[in-house]
């Protein structure tokens, strides 16, 4: 840590990119506890570019999926934890450059330091050479995820997916409330709550069962979780 960007020779063979100026590696790598020119504007970049480029490979590789499920496969790719995890793969934390008190609070272990910088590679390899050269770099970084991809847990009724969210947080079940039943018993409308701890208020839907309405709540919730607590 704290390295000089003559010791980025093996980092860049591991990333396998080598960059034309040096420097923007150098800035990639500095965090905000150790100058105010820091890698927080290229992490900003690193961060679009990342979205859009597993956004373009999901819309391609699953022509027939609709948006929530494409919206949850990304999700999944792009969250600080995929992140850190790659960050930790290429050895990211001995090239951080960090703050004395950052250093002793072991900020080069946490993972939202880590997500940072991935990120900031990446928008230093744009800013270094092209969009084509970044997305190109985040495909090799995902190549093995990528390959992996798994589609059927995506799958599963929204319910379930809320329920085990929630479950491996070790947080109560959602709730579920009528709130209102319009109609003819031929012709109802359904209008349900559903409320968990994971958001602040109760979400609403309608819909002609009772089931689809709880289905269309939890989905409600699960995008404002994905959101909230997915990078």
């Amino acid at each position: 840590m704290n390295n000089t960007p003559s010791d980025y020779t093996r980092l860049q063979t591991k990333l396998a990119y080598q960059f034309n100026d040096g420097f923007l590696l150098s800035l990639a790598l500095t965090h905000r506890s150790y100058s105010k020119n820091n890698n927080e504007r290229l992490e900003f970049l690193g961060d679009a570019l990342l979205n859009t480029t597993i956004a373009e490979y999901i819309f391609k590789r699953y022509p027939e999926e609709r948006e929530g499920i494409l919206s949850r496969l990304r999700a999944s790719l792009v969250k600080g934890e995929t992140l850190a995890d790659i960050a930790r793969e290429y050895s990211l934390s001995d090239y951080l450059i960090m703050g004395e008190g950052e250093l002793k609070s072991g900020g080069f272990r946490r993972d939202s330091i880590l997500a940072d910088v991935v990120e900031a590679i990446i928008g230093a390899i744009f800013v270094d050479a092209s969009m084509q050269e970044s997305q190109a770099f985040i495909l090799r970084l995902f190549k093995d995820r990528l390959e992996n991809l798994s589609i059927d847990k995506y799958l599963k009724d929204p319910k379930t997916r809320l329920q085990e969210i929630l479950q491996a947080k070790q947080l109560p079940l959602p709730q579920y409330t009528i709130e209102d039943i319009q109609g003819e018993s031929h012709d109802q409308a359904f209008t349900i709550s559903c409320e968990t701890k994971l958001h602040p208020k109760k979400m609403m839907a309608t819909a002609s069962t009772r089931r689809q309405a709880e289905k269309i709540a939890a989905s409600k919730i699960l995008d404002f979780i994905e959101k909230k607590y997915v990078r």
